[in-house]
């Protein structure tokens, strides 16, 4: 753990998320304490990369949008180091090569025996839903045959909702489900029905955990517009 990360999270993160937004956790214990694992997170506010890792004794490394490594100015460049030196990984979402190069990080993050932090869906939820999961996350399950732990952020969406710079004080949850084990497919990284049924099987595990509503559509393509927003359940 770097001496930056430490230091912020020890003296500054986690201290301000306990006073200011008392979070309620549940199923801590199933974090290894060591080895490598992936945190697979449902994904409603950009403050969720800041308030699960502040309840975990352990860093986690999350995969980042580029975005966040290539911004111009002051601001980009704050930007760029800020990530850097909270060793978060860059994250080129466009796909083929380059996203598979991407996951080429955070495997390697695993090999090491860290903790990654990834979000399925892809990007944040435009709608409070679950969506549909990309299959990075089985890519990386199979490769590293490491257990990847389903998480539900409860409430960060109302705490921050896309849009929204500063916090509103609020309480928070978060609850960690049982590992996942996916040992037995390891090494089929490179089928893609296999890497479908992992992936679906973490996104239905968080969803459980969430008691979101869930739609079977990327939320990429929701907030581009490329496919018509499902109706809510119960509704016309």
């Amino acid at each position: 753990m770097s001496a930056f990360y430490w230091s912020a999270k020890t003296f500054v993160v986690a201290p301000a998320t306990r006073l200011l937004f008392r979070p309620w956790v549940k199923g801590l214990s199933h974090v290894p304490a060591e080895g490598p694992a992936i945190l697979a997170s449902n994904h409603l506010s950009v403050s969720d990369s800041v308030f699960m890792p502040a309840m975990l004794d352990r860093q986690v490394h999350f995969l980042a949008k580029q975005e966040y490594f290539t911004g111009r100015g002051a601001k980009g460049w704050a930007t760029k180091k800020f990530f850097e030196a909270t060793n978060q990984l860059p994250m080129d979402r466009s796909g083929g090569a380059a996203s598979l190069r991407s996951l080429e990080a955070g495997l390697e993050c695993l090999r090491e025996g860290k903790l990654l932090g990834i979000y399925p869906e892809g990007t944040r939820s435009p709608d409070g839903r679950l969506h549909r999961g990309k299959i990075g996350v089985a890519k990386l399950a199979l490769a590293s045959g490491a257990p990847v732990v389903p998480i539900a952020m409860i409430g960060t969406d109302r705490v921050q909702p896309i849009g929204r710079i500063l916090p509103t004080l609020r309480r928070l949850g978060m609850i960690f489900g049982e590992p996942l084990d996916f040992s037995h497919l390891q090494g089929r990284e490179g089928d893609h029905r296999a890497l479908r049924q992992v992936t679906d099987e973490i996104v239905e595990a968080i969803r459980r955990l969430s008691g979101q509503d869930y739609v079977d559509v990327y939320a990429a393509d929701v907030k581009s517009g490329r496919v018509a927003v499902p109706p809510r359940a119960g509704r016309d």
